[in-house]
């Protein structure tokens, strides 16, 4: 959030690298074992993300004092379809994700805002998976909508307003022949459209999730973390600010996960501490996943 200019008097908008930065992509929502796509059938994963920060820093990574406090909670829905087609050899499926969030942001700059509703909607009309006895891979092909509430007058909306065009390509590998450890890893980049509002268009994004992980029976521990990068400048006539000024953010941290077989529910719970931040917000991150099959 280059906006160390303007952003700071709204706060940096776009609520911190976990929650995107400019971008739409939510960094931390996958974790060991992410480029892992399920056999055909119908799913449903169910996220609960909640990010704090109450630091923000600058093109330097040091922090601003602006006493900042942010606080955003999520609730996604992600249906998934994998078909039973076959595409190049994989399997072929189809998915959305249809984000509702809940954003407070102050500071001791601006007032307060706090504003809450459905977010941009993801959908995914091209999702590709292989499988071998050491590899999963997947690609897929993601179109963020700008389905949620966005005013320039209000940091905290749940919207963006901007279209992202998203492309994803990752593979787990498996460390032991009886498939026990893992190691993933998902890069994921980000073109976005002019926010006409503002003519602004942010920089692309480049951003990995990767993890690290050992299953013992139904349970699975291990580490999770992410890295993102801006990678193209701003631009627009309404970026005003340094535009050589390029967003970075770095977590690590646990993840526990648990295959309640009786109820063919597996639920993950992780938590990523932002070990370093540039031109935008540090903070934390949990994550609750719930995965159910029809």
């Amino acid at each position: 959030m280059k906006r160390l200019l303007l952003g700071l008097a709204l706060l940096l908008a776009a609520v911190g690298p976990a929650f995107a930065a400019d971008g739409h992509y939510v960094n931390g929502l996958e974790g060991i074992k992410c480029a892992s796509v399920p056999p055909p059938g119908y799913y449903l994963r169910t996220y609960v993300a909640a990010y704090n920060a109450d630091r923000v820093n600058d093109r330097d990574g040091n922090r601003v004092d602006i006493n900042p406090d942010v606080d955003v909670i999520a609730l996604a829905l992600r249906p998934i379809w994998i078909t039973g087609y076959k595409v190049l050899g994989a399997d072929y499926g189809v998915q959305a994700v249809i984000p509702f969030k809940y954003t407070h942001l102050d500071n001791s700059v601006i007032d307060a805002d706090t504003r809450s509703g459905l977010g941009d909607i993801d959908l995914t009309p091209v999702l590709l998976a292989w499988h071998t006895d050491r590899f999963d891979v997947a690609f897929s092909y993601e179109l963020f909508l700008p389905t949620g509430d966005w005013s320039s007058s209000h940091p905290a909306s749940p919207g963006k307003n901007f279209w992202t065009h998203m492309f994803s390509l990752g593979v787990t590998a498996y460390l032991d022949e009886a498939r026990t450890w893992s190691f993933s890893i998902l890069p994921r980049y980000e073109v976005h459209t002019e926010n006409t509002s503002t003519d602004v268009t942010y920089g692309n994004d480049f951003h990995f999730e990767w993890g690290l992980g050992k299953q013992f029976g139904p349970l699975e521990v291990g580490l999770a973390g992410y890295c993102h990068w801006q990678v193209t400048d701003d631009s627009g006539s309404g970026a005003t600010w340094d535009r050589d000024v390029h967003d970075r953010a770095y977590a690590v941290g646990p993840e526990i996960s648990y295959m309640f077989e009786t109820l063919g529910v597996q639920a993950s719970l992780r938590y990523l501490h932002e070990f370093e931040a540039v031109d935008c917000t540090k903070g934390d991150m949990g994550v609750l996943t719930i995965t159910k099959p029809f």
